[in-house]
């Protein structure tokens, strides 16, 4: 976006505007909010236990990352789990890939962005849903996951996963298998929480367990598969 484009965008959203506007504009949104909710949980409800895998949209099918977030997405469908993407390209193709051929259920919760996202050909027809609002997105990943698989990804792929791991913190969501896969790529950022979250008393010791740090697809698996041996599948709320 230049710079003109978006001093438009500024002075727009900046524009005075009557009550009645604001009013008006907000009663809109909140009914829109309520039906994506609506739609959401009474679509997500039926499709049973899932596994979200995360990542970034802009690697390739040749890149290394790809190749991995399928072959997660192919083992974990084979051991009976359903897979759920954001919906787009990259790693999130390669998850639903990875369930489509593994015979699995394989999901995209869709975000409307005015670039980069688009829906990727490995999504069920009747398991493919499209949000407006991340905050609502957000909520039917949290909602209908039984684990969350983070791959190599950029600022969306961390919105995820530091939101999982805030809620878990606060038990908002119960304790459930977060998985970082790559420690290469990670080592940087958990190196990071280590010497300032922890050293300086920003989150305790123990917060830092709530997330697994793995290297192969084999080793991701088996966490969420240890994990619903002892526990039963279930809603995350």
């Amino acid at each position: 976006m230049d710079n003109l484009e978006n001093e438009k965008k500024i002075r727009k959203a900046f524009k005075a505007k009557t009550w009645n506007e604001i009013k008006t504009h907000d009663s809109w949104s909140v009914f829109k909010i309520m039906a994506e909710f609506v739609e959401g949980f009474e679509k997500m409800s039926k499709i049973g236990p899932c596994v979200a895998i995360f990542g970034s949209a802009r690697v390739s099918m040749s890149h290394e990352y790809y190749r991995l977030a399928e072959e997660i997405a192919y083992l974990l469908t084979k051991k009976g789990f359903g897979i759920i993407t954001g919906g787009g390209p990259g790693i999130m193709e390669a998850g639903n890939k990875g369930a489509h051929f593994a015979g699995g259920k394989s999901v995209g919760i869709n975000i409307d962005l005015p670039f980069e996202q688009r829906s990727n050909p490995f999504i069920d027809t009747d398991k493919f849903f499209e949000f407006d609002y991340f905050f609502v997105r957000k909520v039917m990943f949290m909602r209908y996951s039984q684990g969350y698989i983070v791959l190599p990804g950029g600022f969306g792929t961390l919105d995820e996963l530091f939101e999982a791991i805030t809620l878990v913190q606060t038990q908002k969501l119960i304790n459930f298998p977060i998985v970082l896969v790559k420690k290469a790529y990670w080592a940087g950022l958990i190196d990071w929480l280590k010497r300032h979250l922890v050293e300086e008393n920003m989150v305790q010791p123990g917060d830092m367990e709530i997330f697994t740090v793995v290297d192969t697809a084999e080793e991701a698996v088996k966490i969420i598969e240890d994990f619903y041996k002892k526990y039963a599948l279930k809603p995350n709320f």
